[in-house]
């Protein structure tokens, strides 16, 4: 807790930033129409409701980040700290640009992804992750490493690099994706989100504790602290009923964010990234549910629908409240099996998570949530004449 403590500034001025650079926002949408409107497929809203609120999270981010950097001080690591932040700055304000194109002009998938990719890009050249500098731990090259050491495997260096850029990106379109996905009812993709941000904050005071990296763990304590707090200076409006949508700028700055912070997990032991993945299960269920339930009723796999865990719980005549309230309850579960196995050994620990997989794939199955009929059929591209 004494990195907490040392940090605790980032706190409130994350928070008051991101709460009155929301309520801008939403005069600003408002004024100028920038509104989600209601449809008769996915978006179920009764009325038009501002949009923006992604870009009130990014002020509050921003001045999170900039008041840790003087938290750091003058100390010999904060140069490199200093670069590590602002390249998660420039990857997370890419991903918020390429979301809100998207909330205004409706882009299409590929072009959202390729968005990701350029985002991922940056994070890579600015902060020089892919260099894979051992001495400082630079980035997530050592969790690679020991990823393949209990198999007996060396990983010649060119190799490790082009792992570093292939997992960097794979994270984050993961995580960006499953958040945009999740982002479906009033505060549920926010509420979720300061979940898994507590969980994998608790993780870094644990990894900062112990001094696992001179780097790495201020960083990580930065991120942790400045997102969780623009995340619930975002919440009073967004929670039901809502004021204002994050929209895709606010889940792909999300997603990224909690990328950046899983990614950091891996900088030294590779059960730290099986734990921060596991703290984030909730969007991978929902992400794989979509996507499985999709492919076996041979639906488009990337047309939107309202099949989503959440949605079933509403179809099903859960009302709204207690359907987030559940979603949160599910969350912290994963979080809470995740944290838990920080002081398990790692093979102890993989056959936990492999249990909680094959309970989850169960639950599911059992439940039905793999069917489409009524609300959950799939919503057709134009020209799909598939029918629902």
């Amino acid at each position: 807790m004494v990195w907490v403590l040392r940090f605790w500034p980032i706190l409130p001025a994350a928070w008051a930033s991101a709460f009155a650079a929301t309520w801008l926002c939403k005069k600003a949408a408002l004024q100028f129409g920038i509104v989600d409107k209601p449809n008769d497929t996915v978006k179920t809203h009764k009325e038009p409701i501002a949009y923006l609120g992604g870009l009130g999270m990014f002020v509050g981010l921003i001045v999170g980040v900039l008041v840790g950097i003087q938290c750091i001080g003058k100390v010999d690591y904060a140069p490199l700290a200093m670069r590590w932040l602002l390249a998660v700055l420039a990857g997370g304000g890419i991903a918020c640009f390429v979301g809100l194109v998207d909330d205004l002009l409706d882009i299409k998938p590929r072009n959202k992804l390729l968005g990701c990719c350029v985002a991922a890009g940056a994070l890579l050249l600015i902060s020089g992750w892919y260099i894979g500098d051992t001495e400082h731990g630079l980035g997530i090259v050592p969790g690679i490493r020991y990823a393949a050491a209990p198999f007996g495997v060396t990983i010649p260096y060119r190799l490790e690099q082009v792992l570093c850029v292939a997992t960097v990106i794979f994270f984050v379109l993961g995580a960006t994706n499953s958040l945009n996905l999740l982002d479906g009812l009033d505060g549920l993709c926010a509420g979720v989100t300061a979940i898994i941000t507590v969980a994998l904050l608790l993780l870094s005071v644990h990894l900062a504790t112990w001094g696992f990296s001179e780097v790495g763990d201020p960083v990580r304590i930065i991120i942790g602290l400045s997102l969780v707090a623009c995340v619930c200076g975002f919440l009073p409006f967004n929670r039901h009923p809502a004021k204002i949508f994050m929209g895709d700028a606010g889940s792909m700055l999300l997603g990224f964010m909690v990328a950046v912070l899983m990614l950091l997990s891996g900088e030294r032991w590779f059960r730290w990234w099986m734990a921060s993945v596991v703290i984030f299960g909730l969007p991978i269920l929902d992400t794989a549910v979509a996507l499985v339930r999709r492919f076996v009723n041979h639906r488009p796999l990337f047309i939107s629908d309202r099949g989503h865990i959440y949605d079933q719980m509403l179809d099903r005549g859960i009302p709204l409240k207690k359907t987030v309230a559940l979603c949160y309850a599910l969350a912290a579960a994963y979080a809470a099996v995740g944290l838990a196995m920080i002081p398990i050994r790692t093979r102890y620990a993989g056959i936990v998570y492999v249990l909680v997989v094959v309970v989850s794939s169960i639950v599911v199955w059992r439940k039905g949530y793999l069917q489409m009929e009524g609300l959950r059929g799939a919503i057709h591209a134009k020209g799909d004449k598939t029918p629902s």
